[in-house]
């Protein structure tokens, strides 16, 4: 089945009925897998060996009898820290919902900056019968803070203690994922086997451990903590929360854990370490689970045991701190299955499920009027596209009051710009790059080669906008949005990718910033320039930039054919000029400016190439903004292939008009909001 679905998720190229096509091919495949498993059988491991597999149950589910109802809501729950285990999770959940035919309702512990990534990452992918809870992570730190952890994962690693307390009280019952795992069926199978473990009296449902690490027996002086012959993981755990809470489970595992930690110095496995104490106590409360809802992959893991019996298995768990790079014989074939799905559209999974909830999406089409000759572009505004904040890590606090970020959107055609630009622009940056998922992951495993300034900064903030086919254009101003909105400094400098800011513009800015107007509404110019030499050398400063401009290699930015939109900067008087100058906007003002990070959003309605700065600068005039030169400030655009979208502005008569109709509109509602007349 992996090499099947492997096949299917690399043919991103298709067209999309042939992937739909493909889905469905699939999903015959796993139901006639599944007519043949057999019943499940009760388990008794009384006459087990310590050192023997208790795998008797390997391939087994529930009866037919326990099939889950098809409306039936089903409770994950995982623990979401950090950058790269956001990343993490909306891999487990695509997934998650590839094989999904119930609704789900994900409940997720997690840290400030995994919650605002998250967030955004579920609120904009809109997938239909899909609930997200957020907890605090930092609120569940505090019951688990006083167990010394040497695990990698570190207090987070013991977060799974906490959720019958975390969660709310109607959450009776909950499947805990751990985020590095890669779910290979549908987990309503899986969510079966709670009716057994409530006919048997059972807690905690569980895989045994495929590793002889319980055993003691790995080094000299191995000591693990407590546990039943090989022990449970917790990457997949079934908690009876309703029975946990009437047993008083906080109070189980932490007296277990006080009194473990009489003769162990710390936890070596997190929570995986308290949860196999509790077992070796008590070990009534544990349901086995058949090991093919846990396959391990670490590098001591005896996952063959389980492997060479199974029909199939249902669920990968890369539980070593390598992941995908572990040293076992069988992580190269599961690695193609969790690859693929890091590379699946997830927009796919809109359109997947279940007729158990009411669609209330509006359609795109909302009030438009069907019969408007511009309503293909019309509706480019009504799209909201699935967005990936903070999809590497980012640590930057500001360096005081004028800070300054530097913004930009791009494609996958410009990322070659993100290593000049950061060596131009050592500051913070907000970067928005629009690609797909199957490019977001060949850009992240790449970065350290082919962009070696980029991966080692942690000041630049890169958010993803995955692309969606429903667009025909470049949604400019959208991503442009989408980098304002993750702002953390008091100013922005409004820039575009394929342009180069000074050497030491940075310093500057803020500098200027200081001693300039405070005012709320100044917009400072950085008065833009663009060169034709692919080997031109940048200027070092203003008066090299001059040079430049006299033996023709420089000129100001797109005076030949668009003066309209630069020359209120008035490039005369910057030549000579010492000191900052108001200019007054004139209509198509588009210059690159310096604002407070509150500056209103850009207009979405425009998408593609025109009037998607000409639009916000006009904004800002509107509501009152004085324009400043700065005098020793500049920019350069370096020179680059056409767009699609230029193209289409310059071959499409259709799509200028339409633009003249959409640009007229927006005045309009300019002049009656802002009570301003344009001249």
């Amino acid at each position: 089945m992996v090499l099947l679905l492997a096949t299917i998720l690399y043919s991103g190229s298709s067209p999309r009925y042939n992937v739909v096509r493909k889905i469905r091919l699939l999903e015959q495949q796993v139901e006639k897998l599944h007519e043949g498993i057999r019943l499940l059988e009760a388990l008794d491991a009384s006459g087990t060996k310590a050192n023997e597999f208790r795998y008797d149950s390997v391939s087994l589910s529930p009866p037919s009898t326990q099939k889950v109802s098809r409306c039936e809501t089903i409770h994950i729950a995982m623990v979401a820290a950090g950058y790269n285990t956001s990343r993490n999770v909306v891999t487990v959940v695509k997934s998650i919902l590839f094989y999904r035919r119930n609704p789900l309702h994900f409940h997720l512990v997690s840290d400030a900056q995994a919650k605002i990534t998250l967030s955004t990452v579920f609120e904009t992918w809109q997938l239909p019968a899909v609930e997200v809870s957020f907890y605090s992570a930092e609120e569940a730190a505090t019951q688990v803070s006083w167990i010394p952890n040497f695990h990698y994962s570190g207090i987070y690693g013991l977060l799974k203690l906490t959720l019958t307390e975390a969660l709310p009280p109607h959450v009776d019952k909950i499947i805990v994922l751990d985020t590095d795992v890669t779910v290979c069926a549908n987990v309503a199978e899986l969510w079966q086997f709670f009716a057994l473990m409530r006919q048997a009296g059972k807690l905690l449902g569980l895989v045994e451990n495929q590793s002889d690490w319980y055993l003691g027996s790995l080094w000299e002086r191995h000591k693990p903590w407590p546990a039943l012959g090989r022990g449970v993981n917790t990457g997949v755990m079934l908690l009876q929360l309703d029975a946990l809470r009437t047993v008083e489970w906080r109070s189980t595992w932490t007296n277990v854990t006080r009194k473990v930690l009489r003769s162990y110095k710390s936890a070596a496995l997190a929570d995986q370490d308290v949860i196999n104490a509790v077992v070796k106590e008590t070990p009534d409360v544990h349901y086995l689970l058949p090991c093919t809802w846990n396959v391990q992959l670490s590098e001591h893991a005896l996952s063959e045991h389980c492997l060479r019996d199974a029909e199939e298995y249902k669920l990968v768990h890369w539980n070593s701190p390598m992941k995908q790079m572990v040293r076992n014989e069988h992580a190269p074939y599961f690695s193609s299955l969790h690859q693929a799905f890091q590379q699946y559209d997830g927009n796919l999974m809109k359109n997947m499920l279940t007729n158990c909830y009411h669609n209330n999406t509006e359609a795109m089409k909302g009030d438009l009027d069907e019969s408007d000759p511009c309503l293909d572009v019309r509706l480019e505004q009504k799209l909201k596209f699935r967005t990936h904040p903070f999809f590497l890590h980012y640590d930057y606090k500001p360096s005081g009051d004028h800070d300054v970020t530097l913004v930009a959107q791009l494609s996958m055609e410009r990322v070659h710009m993100l290593d000049p630009l950061c060596s131009h622009w050592h500051g913070p940056m907000s970067l928005v790059l629009y690609t797909s998922d199957s490019e977001a992951c060949q850009f992240l495993h790449s970065m350290s080669t082919h962009l070696p300034l980029m991966s080692r900064r942690k000041n630049v903030a890169l958010h993803i906008v995955y692309k969606d086919r429903r667009s025909q254009m470049y949604p400019v101003n959208y991503l442009r949005n989408v980098a304002l909105k993750f702002i953390n400094t008091h100013y922005v400098y409004l820039s575009d990718i394929d342009f180069l800011p000074a050497f030491g513009l940075y310093d500057h800015l803020q500098y200027m910033l200081q001693t300039t107007s405070s005012e709320e509404k100044v917009a400072l110019v950085v008065p833009a320039f663009e060169t034709f030499l692919y080997r031109a050398d940048f200027p070092q400063n203003k008066s090299q930039l001059l040079d430049m401009i006299s033996s023709g290699k420089v000129s100001s930015f797109r005076a030949d054919v668009w003066s309209k939109g630069h020359r209120a900067t008035d490039f005369e008087h910057w030549h000579i000029a010492t000191e900052p100058y108001r200019v007054k906007w004139q209509e198509d003002y588009e210059p690159y400016v310096v604002v407070r990070s509150s500056v209103t959003p850009y207009d979405t309605r425009f998408a593609g190439f025109g009037w998607n700065k000409v639009s916000h600068i006009m904004a800002l005039h509107a509501q009152g903004y004085e324009f400043v030169v700065l005098p020793n400030s500049f920019m350069v655009h370096m020179p680059h292939a056409p767009s699609l979208d230029i193209g289409r502005f310059r071959w499409s008569k259709h799509y200028r008009d339409c633009l003249m109709v959409l640009k007229r509109e927006y005045q309009t509602e300019l002049v009656r909001k802002y009570d301003v007349q344009f001249s």
